[in-house]
């Protein structure tokens, strides 16, 4: 860590500010030591005059000086928005001017005098801080791209749909319940809603509601105090408290049992919970999504779900349809996984040969878009050119689906490709309609047997 911190530090610039010339030449020589680009002026003014020409990654300003002082100094860097970590220095150092300070935008003070390590402790810590800071504005960039609704695939008018509901109700506090397959991207609908809300800055809290087992789930939900149970050493903040301000999706939550059903309904209604073993509750504010692939209609008639929960998770219904249902959605969403997974693999693939892209718009994808993601993905790992064929792609051979051959087709206008195409489109559509009798096929097809076989081995139609 500190060899990186160093290395990091010989890219950084710190302005250092005072109006003892004595001060400036040590503190240059110590930072200068470090690695660190040091530039000095001999008041405020001089120090706001090098920021407006060049930017800074620190200030170094003491807080007494002629003229404007050190905190005149931090306040016109607040006020005209400097990307820059500010340090305070003085030798009338105080509690209360180093919490003024602080107060006021600085990230640390310094008492004069001072040892030469002090003020390289102190960048050392305010570069880590830094360091922290551009990581998580870079994950927030990361997250924003990956669950902003424009950069949602959604060519499909179903999935369209679902980010018009999605617009509507992010800023709101509506409790919200997604339906879908499996591996349809419900927990990516949950975070575009919490990311695209007025909630973005807070918390987002997933549980799988049918992946902690019972005696633990309630727990693990609402917290517990001390000597709750057996194995409760110590008190324990739930889920709904980690979420607050923020959203709390409860992933398959038709899997919830019906002594927790209750307890979720009065958490809806009251806005607060209580914890297990505990006596008070405690309000709370949180968001919650739930998603399920149950159909939750049908498991209140049953009497598996409590109807009155149901109603009230059913407020803003949002159904994710199947990919099935959207092939308009395949070809960008293989492209976009082409890049991903082709990047993440180190392979230089950069598409799919229009064979490849016909056989991936017939499968009808059982596991959804996860699954598509997994097939394309071992795929760049099978591939030994710069394009996806059709025999790179893993899929087991099912009825397929009927597509437009002009969606298969794509950009395509190689006279032979399209005919091979055509011609396998035509044989799997003569074998789907014999229930797969060759013989009848090749009548249909108006070709001899053998030449079937032939072509549907050229083809891998089996």
């Amino acid at each position: 860590m500190e060899k990186a911190i160093r290395e990091e530090a010989k890219a950084l610039k710190i302005l250092v500010v005072d109006d003892e010339e004595n001060m400036l030449h040590m503190l240059s020589a110590i930072l200068r030591r470090e690695g660190y680009s040091v530039t000095t002026a001999l008041s405020g003014q001089k120090g706001l005059e090098a920021m407006e020409t060049e930017p800074f990654d620190f200030v170094l300003a003491d807080i007494r000086m002629p003229g404007m002082d050190g905190m005149a100094l931090l306040d016109e860097i607040q006020k005209r928005g400097h990307d820059t970590t500010v340090i305070m220095m003085s030798a009338y150092g105080s509690v209360d001017i180093a919490l003024e300070a602080v107060k006021r935008g600085a990230y640390d003070y310094i008492s004069k005098p001072f040892k030469s390590g002090e003020v390289a402790l102190a960048l050392k810590k305010a570069l880590e801080r830094e360091r922290l800071r551009r990581e998580n504005i870079r994950l927030r960039r990361t997250v924003e791209k990956e669950f902003g609704l424009e950069g949602m695939i959604a060519r499909s008018p179903g999935l369209r749909g679902v980010v018009q509901a999605i617009r509507r109700v992010a800023d709101l506090r509506t409790t919200v319940l997604i339906q879908g397959e499996s591996g349809t991207g419900k927990e990516l609908v949950a975070r575009a809603i919490h990311q695209n809300g007025v909630r973005k800055d807070r918390p987002f809290v997933a549980v799988n509601c049918g992946a902690i087992p019972e005696n633990l789930l309630e727990s693990e939900l609402f917290g517990h105090t001390k000597g709750a149970f057996t194995d409760a050493r110590s008190a324990r903040k739930g889920l709904f408290e980690e979420a607050h301000g923020g959203t709390l999706l409860l992933d398959e939550v038709g899997e919830l049992p019906l002594n927790l059903q209750v307890k979720l309904l009065r958490v809806l209604q009251e806005g607060e919970i209580r914890l297990v073993g505990g006596v008070k509750t405690t309000p709370i504010d949180v968001r919650v999504v739930a998603s399920t692939i149950r159909d939750l209609a049908l498991e209140v008639k049953e009497g598996r779900f409590r109807e009155d929960l149901f109603f009230r998770l059913n407020v803003f219904p949002i159904q994710v349809p199947p990919l099935r249902e959207r092939p308009d959605d395949i070809p960008p969403l293989v492209e976009h996984f082409v890049d991903k997974c082709g990047r993440q693999a180190g392979k230089d693939v950069v598409g799919v040969e229009p064979m490849a892209m016909e056989r991936l718009l017939r499968y009808p994808w059982p596991g959804n878009v996860r699954e598509l993601e997994n097939v394309i993905e071992r795929a760049i790992i099978m591939a030994d050119s710069e394009r996806i064929r059709e025999e790179d792609l893993l899929i087991e051979r099912r009825r397929s689906i009927r597509v437009p051959l002009s969606m298969a087709l794509g950009e395509e206008l190689s006279v032979k490709r399209v005919g091979r195409m055509v011609e396998a489109d035509l044989i799997r559509r003569a074998l789907d309609r014999t229930d797969g009798n060759r013989t009848r096929a090749a009548r249909l097809l108006e070709i001899s047997h053998p030449s079937l076989l032939a072509k549907m081995k050229q083809y891998g139609i089996q």
